[in-house]
């Protein structure tokens, strides 16, 4: 049935867009063999309307003309309807190439290339990638492991409501979630899903490593009304740590934890084996302290060594 309809508007489009004069209902219905095999005039014309306003909404410009006799007729004029030439300087070249190699491992990386061809094909220049020759050994990747960024990343798209099983890092079993998904953040190397919670009445940020088994598509739209881009970033940052509001203290394995070490503000030896740190207190920091199991002692504050005590207690528990 899609193919057919997709075959049906195809025709209909190059009838439109290859008549010099405006085309009849009548004309357009005995040159299209779909048309021609509808059950009656009625049927024909709901096909024909609803043809006729899918096009229009995938951006082709069609134009009502009424002939002398009072018949109208449509075509698609060729001047209306043709993208004006693809212009690029060299910087805004270098910034879509990038783009396509960031993309290389995500479902994205064929379209980012094809694309990328069909625009230097056209005349784009061929950006002298300084970055490349000088810096090989360094290239940028967005990584993509979750099974669950494919459907994910569709269903932020669509607008579709989802279901998935999801472990909190002090929960030893998953529980269902039904989530409204707004759109995915990468962020130090782990990629997160914001949206709207529907069983909680409000606004989560979900780690995709925690999302076990399969993403479920539901049916049905939005409630919740979707922020702005530059909201969903904050929130997701938020969730996930970056906005510190004070500090905290711990003691980490020397030659561990590398990334705690690069957000450290002060960084301590003690002999031993063991290096003291200071770094960035905010939300989610007890979460990512846990992934660093026995490397990592909270000193202080008090409020979160007993939350990273009690996410440890509840892995041990499993």
């Amino acid at each position: 049935m899609a193919i057919a309809k997709a075959e049906r508007l195809m025709n209909l489009a190059l009838c439109l867009l290859g008549t010099r004069r405006p085309l009849s209902k009548r004309e357009l219905r005995g040159s299209i063999e779909a048309y021609l095999e509808a059950g009656s005039d009625d049927s024909f014309n709901r096909m024909f309307e609803r043809d006729k306003d899918d096009l229009r909404e995938l951006g082709l410009v069609i134009a009502t003309v009424e002939n002398l006799d009072g018949e109208t007729g449509y075509l698609a004029r060729r001047d209306s309807n043709r993208l004006p030439a693809i212009t690029l300087d060299g910087e805004e070249a270098a910034a879509l190439g990038l783009a396509a190699k960031v993309w290389q491992q995500a479902r994205l990386a064929g379209a980012a290339s094809g694309a990328l061809q069909k625009l230097r094909a056209a005349g784009m220049p061929e950006a002298e990638d300084s970055y490349e020759t000088h810096h090989s050994a360094l290239e940028p990747r967005i990584p993509v492991h979750e099974a669950a960024f494919e459907p994910l990343m569709l269903a932020c798209r669509d607008r579709r409501p989802v279901v998935f099983d999801y472990r909190k890092a002090n929960a030893a079993r998953p529980e269902p979630r039904h989530v409204e998904p707004w759109t995915l953040e990468c962020w130090r190397g782990h990629w997160y899903l914001a949206g709207w919670d529907r069983d909680r009445g409000a606004e989560r940020v979900f780690r995709l490593s925690r999302i076990t088994g399969r993403v479920r598509s539901r049916a049905g739209s939005f409630t919740a009304p979707v922020p702005d881009v530059v909201t969903v970033r904050e929130t997701v940052e938020t969730w996930a740590g970056e906005t510190a509001t004070r500090s905290a203290r711990i003691r980490l394995r020397t030659g561990c934890g590398y990334p705690l070490r690069s957000r450290a503000q002060s960084i301590r030896e003690l002999g031993e084996g063991w290096d003291e740190l200071e770094i960035p207190y905010g939300h989610g920091l007890d979460a990512w302290l846990v992934e660093f199991g026995p490397d990592v002692v909270v000193l202080e504050p008090a409020d979160l060594r007993a939350d990273v005590v009690e996410r440890l207690r509840a892995v041990a528990k499993g």
